[in-house]
């Protein structure tokens, strides 16, 4: 019989989890036992064999100690083993005690209730108290009517050396003297997880099913290059009108900007195109139909310039013109002026030039309508981008 507590003294046996000849494991669960203040399962330590089971289902008031069953190693033939004789129980040990340690007891018991039992005395002092004791220390302590010397005497068990209910029981006599220090030495060999046996597993390979297609790794989505040729004569032209008419000038960036802001007003959706909430409750509603379905881009071209098509070789010199007397003559006195040449960006001509775009396979035809758009807005009234 097992003791769970310092205080224990007897306990009785509910009932049996292991049959006699069945094999358990470490941590498997051989009986519950019930004491006077709770019902606890008790555990296999070790893996072994149930050989015997001495006390039964529903022994009462079984001495701590006392043998209640045999266990074997794994792997024992029980046929062939044999059960070693019994200790002599807790009872008869009393009874073949010495007279000189019945007599004080005796005496005590009839001295009364309120008399003390003979202390244990391990001849070593004990180290003084660093904490103060646990209530139910304190508590036991006086109502033994013990000192502070008798303190000082009693050997701690506790964590940092602290005195424990069971070190007074102890001291006392009312427990085995070893036995504060045997449950201090299974706590912590209990307290101590050891990991040494324990190995990382390998990862395991998933295996693949009968007739899973095989994982296809993302693609980049195709692109298009999407052209168009736009002549920005009426776009200069106006810059030049601006700026003899009004004297500013506005750089052509300024109309490529915002023709660039106009084509990209409700374009059509692309065909890889997915609603949005709002638009899926506007279809679930029906208003999805009230208005076109478009939304605008975030497309800018790339601008190139395009050789003239007339150009095959050495440009032919301009035919001097006849010098007219009366025309030497004036020109002495007049003098034409010279028209300012306005300064284009790198890369344009102010005839033709190439746009392009760059997009995905599914936007191409939302592409093609912004670059005619511009070009549109650029070669017919370029003049109302800026006005």
């Amino acid at each position: 019989m097992p003791a769970l507590s310092p205080t224990m003294t007897e306990g009785n046996i509910a009932s049996w989890k292991v049959k006699e000849g069945d094999s358990f494991s470490a941590g498997d669960v051989l009986l519950e036992i019930e004491t006077d203040k709770a019902s606890m399962d008790v555990e296999a330590q070790d893996d072994g064999i149930l050989m015997k089971i001495m006390q039964g289902d529903g022994s009462k008031s079984i001495q701590v100690g006392t043998r209640i069953g045999v266990l074997a190693e794994p792997g024992d033939d029980i046929s062939q083993l044999e059960i070693p004789a019994d200790a002599k129980p807790a009872q008869s040990a009393k009874k073949d005690a010495p007279a000189e340690k019945e007599e004080p007891k005796q005496s005590a018991s009839s001295e009364g209730s309120g008399a003390q039992k003979q202390p244990r005395r391990s001849g070593e002092k004990a180290p003084p108290q660093k904490y103060p004791l646990y209530p139910s220390v304190a508590h036991l302590i006086k109502e033994n009517g013990l000192d502070e010397s008798a303190v000082s005497e009693m050997t701690p068990t506790g964590p940092a050396g602290r005195l424990l209910k069971g070190d007074v029981l102890a001291y006392l006599g009312t427990v085995s003297a070893s036995r504060p220090e045997e449950i201090m030495k299974r706590f912590n060999h209990n307290a101590h997880l050891d990991l040494s046996n324990i190995k990382i597993a390998a990862p395991k390979e998933v295996a693949k099913k009968a007739g899973e297609a095989p994982i296809k790794e993302a693609r980049v989505p195709e692109e298009r290059l999407v052209s168009l040729s736009v002549s920005l004569a009426a776009v200069i032209a106006a810059q030049t009108k601006l700026e003899e008419t009004l004297g500013t000038f506005i750089p052509l960036s300024t109309f490529l900007e915002r023709a660039a802001q106009v084509a990209n007003d409700a374009l059509p959706l692309p065909s890889n195109y997915k609603p949005t909430a709002d638009e899926l409750f506007n279809q679930v509603l029906g208003l999805d139909k009230v208005g076109p379905k478009a939304s605008r881009g975030r497309y800018l071209p790339q601008i190139a310039a395009l050789p003239p098509s007339s150009f095959t070789g050495v440009a032919p010199k301009p035919k001097a013109k006849k010098l007219d007397i009366i025309d030497f003559l004036a020109s002495s006195s007049k003098t034409t002026p010279k028209k300012r040449t306005i300064p284009t960006q790198p890369g344009m001509s102010t005839g033709i030039n190439f746009f392009s775009l760059k997009v995905p396979k599914d936007e191409e035809k939302r592409a093609q309508v912004f670059l005619q758009r511009m070009k549109t807005v650029l070669e017919s009234k370029p003049g109302n981008l800026v006005l």
